[in-house]
């Protein structure tokens, strides 16, 4: 029997379920049953797939990093790691190959949408990751999915004015007012610029939460389960609904690296 070609081993296997990637679950393919994602072309697949993570489960902060993308889906919110995780497994459940890039990020463009305790309590450096897709022929990076449009719109907004880069209430762009979170066929992002550390790519959060965990632990990891997100994410909602926000985020621009 030949050898099956690397380029077909390796979809074969980012298009594998897995703990985390769960999408045989009753209730992700319910979802992607009822929104007929399986019967669209490519492009239009993982856009459609795309804006339902990115929009219909609202920037936000879970119980911990690594949960399944059917908790997620339960969950009805998410960030960076979170929403990542469901986007991958209903992307696999659609016959679309993905993989994870994981990374760290600077703290501080978290600050105003994470403040007080909370905000101390986090590590300097936060574990983010990305998703990456194989569509026609190369390798496209999704990060624009994180905020969800009203939780955006509301920070463009309040900074109407600002212009250059922008760090703070979770995004790190070059232009506040024009990030790159669209579906087009190319790379989306949105917090980028606040990364500082590259730990490459893995077929799976699974493995990559296995050699580098989640953000918490100990003591840190009960009070945030228990007490503190839960004051994030009223925070979050506050931000989202128009409350009033401080003049300028944590920092006006990004540093050049």
């Amino acid at each position: 029997m030949s050898e099956m070609p690397r380029h077909e081993e390796e979809t074969e296997r980012l298009l594998q379920p897995t703990a985390l990637l769960d999408f045989r679950h009753p209730s992700l393919e319910a979802l992607i049953r009822a929104r007929g994602w399986r019967t669209l072309p490519e492009y239009e697949r993982i856009g459609a797939i795309y804006d339902f993570v990115r929009d219909e489960i609202p920037f936000g902060y879970n119980i911990t990093d690594d949960l399944p993308a059917s908790q997620v889906l339960a969950d009805g919110l998410g960030q960076c790691n979170t929403k990542g995780t469901l986007l991958m497994a209903l992307l696999r459940g659609c016959g679309i190959p993905c993989r994870v890039h994981g990374f760290t990020i600077d703290k501080s463009l978290q600050k105003g949408a994470v403040t007080g305790i909370a905000y101390r309590l986090a590590p300097r450096s936060i574990v983010h990751s990305w998703v990456e897709i194989r569509f026609a022929g190369r390798w496209v990076n999704l990060e624009g999915f994180i905020l969800d449009k009203p939780y955006l719109q509301r920070l463009q907004q309040r900074f109407a004015g600002r212009r250059g880069a922008f760090s703070g209430f979770g995004a790190a762009t070059p232009d506040l007012q024009n990030p790159p979170v669209d579906w087009q066929g190319a790379d989306t992002y949105i917090q980028k610029d606040g990364i500082d550390h590259d730990f490459g790519v893995f077929d799976s959060p699974d493995a990559f939460y296995a050699r580098h965990g989640a953000n918490l632990s100990g003591l840190k990891r009960w009070l945030f389960r228990n007490f503190v997100r839960h004051r994030m994410n009223r925070n979050v909602g506050r931000i989202r609904g128009g409350a009033r926000l401080p003049s300028s985020p944590v920092a006006d621009t990004i540093p050049q690296r």
